[in-house]
């Protein structure tokens, strides 16, 4: 019977094209939602909630694996921010020195709106900075737009995202992913019974937000701790896809039930067919195709029917996905093995190691 380990080739694999398409399918509902106002859900999730979820779940895969590779603190966190915060920073750049000042233009204001305005495009960058984002505005240039006041509403995942491998590396770093695995999966149920318990209409301590993607999160990160348990097959992928679907028609949020074989079927997808990828565009599109479509709300294009404005922001959407990958991702990600976070990590030891004069003082 094949496992998941059997299945997972860490070189040749779909992971990259699901997570284009994951970022494609966030794309398409925001699309929607930007040039109608809103767009289609089903209970509580529309097109994009699924994709993030998707995300989430192969992210706790590939990052719980990252960690049993490098077995090192430093190192991995050095990993996590590279992927991260380099195309993170580059965007708020852009979007708050350029996305704002031509919104302003097309809207008949000045183009130092944006920086005499409140928040200022500096704001928006500088207290946006360390993720969690506080700004979603503008000087209030989009304020007359369907999704108003928001430059960027993707971009409050990435914190979430940021939680997440902190996680994983606390675990990691307390021996406790090898030691006691089991932890995950557990910490998993749990948040899965605090889902089942929102849905009844319970009160819970933790914000919905946290319970929604820390469990899809640890879905794919228990996966790749027992991939060597996990069976691959179509029938249980069918039997996965028929147990969603109930999911999705009993209840508001499909995770009660549709959790785990969201999961499941997100694995056995990226492991079942392999499209090799030369670019990794997944995150460059997901951070780039919100502002690029408040933009274009604001042209021409905008006044077409969602059925052209929505595929042509997309397609618009590669380009500068393109170019975060090519000058600003993949530049920083050949750093990866800098010896820059050992030494740090060196230098802080020594910092906070007792000396015998600390010794004395104390």
């Amino acid at each position: 019977m094949p496992t998941l380990q059997a299945r997972f080739d860490p070189r040749r694999n779909g992971f990259d094209a699901l997570r284009v398409l994951f970022a494609v399918l966030v794309a398409l509902g925001h699309g929607i939602s930007a040039h109608a106002g809103a767009q289609p859900r089903i209970g509580q999730s529309g097109i994009g909630d699924f994709a993030v979820d998707g995300f989430f779940v192969l992210s706790g895969f590939l990052v719980t694996r990252s960690w049993l590779r490098l077995e090192s603190f430093p190192r991995f966190a050095w990993h996590r921010f590279l992927r991260i915060m380099p195309g993170f920073w580059v965007c708020l750049v852009v979007v708050a020195f350029v996305a704002a000042p031509v919104a302003a233009v097309l809207q008949g204001m000045s183009p130092l709106q944006a920086f005499t305005g409140t928040p200022s495009a500096w704001n928006f960058v500088f207290q946006n900075a360390g993720l969690l984002i506080v700004h979603f505005d503008i000087a209030g240039i989009l304020a007359d737009l369907p999704k108003e006041n928001s430059f960027n509403g993707a971009l409050w995942t990435l914190v979430f995202e940021a939680f997440c491998y902190a996680i994983v590396g606390v675990l990691g770093a307390l021996g406790l992913l090898r030691r006691r695995p089991a932890l995950v999966p557990v910490a998993a149920a749990v948040l899965l019974a605090l889902t089942a318990m929102q849905e009844a209409g319970l009160p819970v301590l933790l914000n919905d937000r946290v319970i929604r993607l820390v469990l899809m999160f640890l879905l794919g990160a228990a996966a790749y701790l027992y991939a060597d348990r996990i069976p691959l097959r179509g029938d249980l992928a069918a039997g996965a896809v028929g147990l969603f679907l109930v999911s999705l028609a009993l209840f508001d949020d499909y995770r009660v039930l549709g959790a785990v074989p969201f999961g499941y079927l997100c694995l056995w997808l990226g492991t079942r067919f392999a499209w090799r990828m030369r670019a990794d565009l997944s995150y460059g599109i997901y951070i780039y195709h919100w502002p690029l479509q408040q933009i274009l709300v604001l042209t021409a294009l905008g006044t077409a029917p969602a059925a052209v404005f929505v595929p042509a922001s997309i397609a618009l959407a590669l380009l500068p996905a393109a170019a975060s990958w090519y000058l600003v991702e993949r530049p920083a990600l050949r750093h990866k093995d800098s010896p820059l976070p050992d030494r740090l990590a060196e230098h802080l030891v020594t910092a906070l190691a007792p000396t015998p004069d600390r010794l004395r003082r104390s």
